[in-house]
Parts: C-alpha cells; sequence; structure tokens
C-alpha cells in the first residue's frame, strides 16, 4: 500500500528506502538519520571550519554511543513534542550492578530511553515549566501543528538533495510562518545564547529550515524561525529567541558554501582534512598585541 502526504501542492510518497523526491515524508527519527546521501544542517555545519569534511565523513560512518547529555535532551523533546522514544523510569540512583546494567541495555535495546529517577522527574518539570511559558506553549500548541516532520528538498545549484528534521511544523494558516526549534542549554540569558549560535552554528540551522520550508512551499520569504531555549536546572527558565538579519546572511553563505563543498567531495570521493599543505600560523590577534605590548619596547 502507498502512503501519500500533502506538502505545499505536491503529494509525494510516503519514505522508502531511498529520497529521491522532494516533500515532506513520514519517518522515523532513525530512518531519518539514516539517510545520508541527502545533507541536513547538522552535516553542512560539520562541513565548514572549524571542522572538516573529513570529521564529517568519520561521523557519517561511525554510530555514536549513547551519552547522558543527549539521552536527557531527547527525553525533554519527547514531552514538549508529544512524540519520541518511551521514557523508561529505572529506579536506581547508581547504575553499577551488572542486573542494572543489564536492564538500561534492554531498555536502549528497544529503542527506549532510561532515566535514573532524579533525571525522570527533571524531564517532566521542564516540559510543565515550558508550558507555563506564554509564548513557548503557544508555539507548540498540539492543536495547531505537527511533531517531527521530515522534509526532503533538491537544492538547485548544485542538484544536492537537501534534508530537515523540523521539532515542530505549524498547520498551514494564513499570516507569517513561524518555525520553532526546542534546544536545551546551560544558560538561557541571551548573552550566553548568542555565544551558543556562533559556537554551533545555529544561524546557519535558521536559514537551513526557512530554505527547506519556501522550496516544498509551505511559506516564503517572510517565514520565521524560532529557538526555544530552556536551561535544564531548575527553575527551568525558557527564552525564545529569533536571529537577526545580519546572522541570517552569514549562516546563508555558510550554507551556500557547505552545498558545494559536499557536491564536490561526493563527485571526487575525496573528503579532506584542515588542509592539504604545511599550515602557515600566527598567534591569535590578543594573544600577540598583550605580547608585543609586554615585552617589545
Amino acid at each position: 500500500m502507498t502512503i501519500t502526504v500533502q506538502a505545499g501542492a505536491t503529494t509525494v510518497p510516503a519514505a522508502g528506502p531511498g529520497i529521491t523526491e522532494p516533500g515532506i515524508h513520514q519517518m522515523t527519527n532513525e530512518a531519518y538519520h539514516s539517510h545520508r546521501s541527502a545533507l541536513s544542517s547538522s552535516g553542512a555545519r560539520m562541513l565548514l571550519p572549524p571542522s572538516c569534511p573529513a570529521l564529517f565523513r568519520h561521523a557519517q560512518d561511525t554510530p555514536q554511543e549513547p551519552k547522558k547529555t543527549f539521552e536527557l535532551g531527547t527525553a525533554a523533546h519527547k514531552l514538549v513534542l508529544g512524540e519520541g522514544p518511551d521514557l523508561v523510569r529505572v529506579d536506581a540512583e547508581k547504575w553499577m550492578t551488572a542486573a542494572v546494567k543489564a536492564e538500561v541495555a534492554a531498555i536502549r535495546d528497544e529503542g527506549g530511553i532510561p532515566l535514573k529517577p532524579a533525571d525522570y522527574q527533571q524531564v517532566h518539570d521542564m516540559a510543565d515549566a515550558l508550558r507555563r511559558h506564554p509564548i513557548a506553549a503557544a508555539l507548540f500548541d498540539p492543536a495547531r501543528g505537527k511533531p517531527e516532520q521530515s522534509l526532503f528538498w533538491r537544492d538547485r545549484p548544485t542538484g544536492v538533495m537537501r534534508r530537515a528534521r523540523f521539532d515542530w511544523l505549524p498547520d498551514a494558516r494564513s499570516g507569517r510562518l513561524i518555525i520553532p526549534d526546542y534546544k536545551t542549554c546551560r544558560s538561557a540569558e541571551p548573552a550566553a545564547l548568542a555565544r551558543a549560535v556562533q559556537e554551533f552554528g545555529y544561524h546557519q540551522q535558521d536559514d537551513w529550515y526557512r530554505a527547506g520550508a519556501k522550496a516544498l512551499g509551505l511559506a516564503d520569504d517572510s517565514a520565521a524561525f524560532v529557538f526555544v531555549c530552556q536551561e535544564k536546572t531548575a527553575p527551568y527558565v525558557v527564552t525564545v529567541v529569533e536571529m537577526d538579519a545580519e546572522a541570517r546572511r552569514i549562516g546563508a553563505a555558510r550554507n551556500r558554501r557547505a552545498l558545494q563543498v559536499f557536491a564536490e567531495c561526493t563527485e571526487s570521493g575525496v573528503w579532506p582534512g584542515y588542509s592539504d599543505d604545511i599550515a602557515y600560523l600566527s598567534l591569535p590577534t590578543w594573544a600577540a598585541i598583550r605580547d608585543t605590548e609586554e615585552y617589545i619596547q
């Protein structure tokens, strides 16, 4: 049986072994991440400095082991978005015994997320705090959108298939489309978030997701992308932020370069490191200024 979903004005088949047609495809998170011939926003960021194509290729080819930080974030996403792996409370504060380790491994093998009692309570408290935030609660209103939507579209200049998995896709309606993305963080203070944007390349994610919405006819250039950022410690403060025009321009330029690099590396089969030549280095500007002032008169 063929199942279809609507993507703007185009009806596309549900996801199969390989995505070759643009559209919104229904699939699990694991299936989405298996489509490595299509470039994601996180992959695009890994292709460029301070990373490199060699690190991107290695990450694609090497499965990641579960980490507590990742599992807590995924658990919080499940409660906020209403979709994701089962959360299983493991009633042991320390996972040291063979019996508890076996229980944890079995939960992970079945696709669930094992959580210590304190962590289980933490993610529930985080979800409750987010629902009390007027803007965040409205953005993730279950009556006005769908969670975990996988978008695929073709990049015209390079021919590269692009992909994005929206945390939340609002239902079609008149007015400006606002696409929210949920992030857990150490600090939701705006200056700290600005540093996180630079460190993790979230301005590239902004441009990438808006480009996907536009390519599939879900929105025009007026679409907004906002980050709903929540601290992981009580009282689980929430801040909603949107990138300014300059950040979006820089993100778009970096994405364009990443798409070119991906196309070139895919064609050649060569995924280079930082440099094939001898790198000529200078001191960081701040160190050069400091030492010039201190030692050179």
